[in-house]
Order: structure tokens, then sequence, then C-alpha cells
């Protein structure tokens, strides 16, 4: 038993069921036995291995795509760089090298990280020295703003609810027999934030909301609103929200049960894009997409970059841009299931790749 599991069985043997919400955000974020606390969590020796840990060419398009949206903008002088749940740093080191053709840009570009964890702060240092740490997005300095979340919103605790003899019902982490897993308890009042449209599921349906993904994407359209410039949100999920149930736990590239071992395993759900796109006209920006990764990717250049790498490469290193290029965009890999969401001022131009 792992040390946080025998904390938090105390704790509800205590106080009664926690939300999955809850649970979540103990299993990630705990600020001593939480996941995000751990040593390695992301490559071919840890859990998983996100876009930019397969190829340096996808922070170079999203990098060029970032300036492209500096420019529409008029390329002010200063402008923040914001990017949500960084990881080890791999994502803003390729996207601060690529955009460095720019003229102009990277002596504009200010970097800010939103990172809680202390661990992943002084990966990130090794990377991009010059960035300042934000524990959230609200710290933000005033001004015009180019963000970036690529698998950031996935890992946000969500809520889930089940539909039993026509009520819908919260699902709670509670103890059952010696271990933790799922009971039905009464729903809080996220429950509010459901869609109509779904309360009409079929028995036995299940449904989620993530509050804080709503609440974070609508405070950076405000921002943006308010200020000027683009949001880039890439993330695995479904464009338009529909029962079912997408919590998982992933462990050295494995799914794994989400209560055996809490803090050893990654935590996740899908992205539900339409509520990031609603949350986000509501504050009078303007939401492009849902384009899949893959489509997106390739509008954007990746394919033209990857037959330019392989020109110059030998055999060996030609076969490996390629596989990295059919990881990242083919349907069968990771580019149907991961989404891409651009938001921005509606005083820009339209964005390239939507």
């Amino acid at each position: 038993m792992t040390k946080l599991k025998n904390i938090l069985i105390r704790r509800i043997e205590t106080e009664g069921p926690i939300s999955l919400a809850d649970y979540m955000a103990q299993c990630l974020m705990h600020p001593k036995h939480g996941y995000y606390q751990r040593e390695r969590v992301f490559g071919a020796d840890g859990d998983f291995i996100t876009a930019p840990e397969v190829s340096q060419m996808f922070g170079e398009a999203i990098g060029l795509w970032l300036a492209d949206r500096w420019i529409a903008m008029g390329s002010p002088s200063s402008v923040s760089l914001v990017e949500l749940g960084p990881g080890r740093g791999t994502l803003m080191a390729d996207i601060l090298r690529a955009a460095s053709n720019v003229p102009g840009f990277r002596e504009a570009a200010r970097v800010h990280f939103i990172e809680t964890s202390q661990q992943l702060r002084a990966l990130q240092k090794q990377k991009v020295p010059t960035a300042k740490w934000h524990d959230d997005f609200s710290s933000i300095p005033e001004g015009p703003a180019l963000i970036v979340a690529n698998e950031f919103f996935d890992a946000l605790p969500i809520h889930q609810y089940e539909k039993r003899d026509s009520k819908w019902f919260e699902r709670s982490v509670g103890v059952v027999g010696d271990d933790l897993g799922f009971v039905l308890t009464q729903p809080t009042a996220q429950f509010a934030l459901v869609p109509a449209s779904l309360l009409g599921a079929p028995e036995g349906s299940a449904l989620e909301v993530c509050p804080a993904a709503i609440s974070i994407s609508a405070n950076i359209a405000e921002h943006l609103s308010q200020h000027g410039g683009a949001a880039l949100y890439i993330d695995y999920g479904y464009a338009h929200s529909a029962p079912g149930d997408t919590f998982q736990a992933l462990k050295q590239h494995e799914f794994t049960n989400p209560f055996s071992e809490p803090g050893k395993a990654d935590l996740t759900a899908h992205v539900a894009f339409d509520r990031l796109a609603e949350s986000s006209l509501g504050k009078g920006t303007k939401a492009f997409g849902t384009n899949e990764q893959g489509a997106f990717l390739m509008a954007i250049g990746l394919g033209l970059r990857a037959q330019k790498l392989a020109t110059r490469a030998d055999d060996k290193a030609q076969m490996q841009i390629l596989s990295e290029l059919k990881r990242l965009t083919a349907p069968d890999e990771m580019g149907t299931l991961f989404k891409v969401l651009a938001v921005q001022h509606p005083g820009l131009s339209n964005p390239p790749g939507f």
C-alpha cells in the first residue's frame, strides 16, 4: 500500500467518501506523495511520452504558429509567452529555438510557466532558465499574451455522475472492502455544469464535467479579450460532449487500476473541447476548431519540415524522422485522438491550420 493510499483511506474512514476530483487532485499534486513530485514521469523511462518528447518538429511547428500570431498582433515589443503544464520544458525550448528565426520575436517574448510541481520546475529551469513561474494563470502580467497548453487539460480533476433508477448520482471515492473504489453519493453543486442536453442519457450512463478546465479557459479568454493575443490547446479528447467514462490511469506506458497505487500512476480524462470553446466564447474571444492534431500539424507545415530534414539525413535518420511524423499525425497514432483548439482576440486574422 502506498503512503498516499493509507492517508486517503484514513481520511475517508473519518470524513466519508470524497469526490473523484478531490481524489485526482491528491493523487497528482499531493505536496509530498503526489504523482508529479516523482523524479521520472515523462519519456521512455517514465509513464508516458508527450508530443514534444516524440519529436522536436512538433515544438518547432507550434513555435512558428505562435510567431505568426505575434505578427498578426502587430509585433508588440513585449508579449507574455505562457505555457500551462510545461512538463520538462522541452516544448518551450523548441518553440523558442524555432521562433528565434522570426526577427524581433525572441526579444519580445517573456516566458511564463504555469506549474505547481517543484520537481518539474527544477527540470524546466534547466531547459528555459529565463522563465518565470506561477501557480496559476491569475498572476500572469497584463498585456498581450501567446498561450499554449499541450496535454494540460487532461490532467485536471473531473467529477463523474452515473444514472441509476432514472436518477443521477455522483461517483465518489470511498473505502470498498479493504480497498478504494467508486461509491454513489448525492450530486454536489458541480452537477449544474453538466450540459442539459446530456441529462436524458440512458440508464447506466456516465457523465463527466471538469470545472477547472471551464474556469481556466474562461480566465484565459478574458485576458485575451482585454489585452489581445491567442491561445492554442492541444490534448486528447472529443469535439462534442457525450456520455462516457474516460477516467484512466497510466503507469509505465500501460493502463492500470486508478485506485491500486495512488500517487504512482498518471490519472487523466478526455478533454471536452466544446466546453473549452463555449467558456471562451462567453468572454468575447473567437474560437477555431476543434481540429484533429494530424490535420492541423500537416496544415501548418509539419510534413514539409520533415521532408526538409529527411533530405539532409542518412537512411537511419530518415527512418526516424518518418517514424516521428507518423506518430504525431497518423490516425492510428496521435493524429485523430488528439484535438486542437485555437482561441484568440476577435480582432486577429484567422489562425493557420483552421
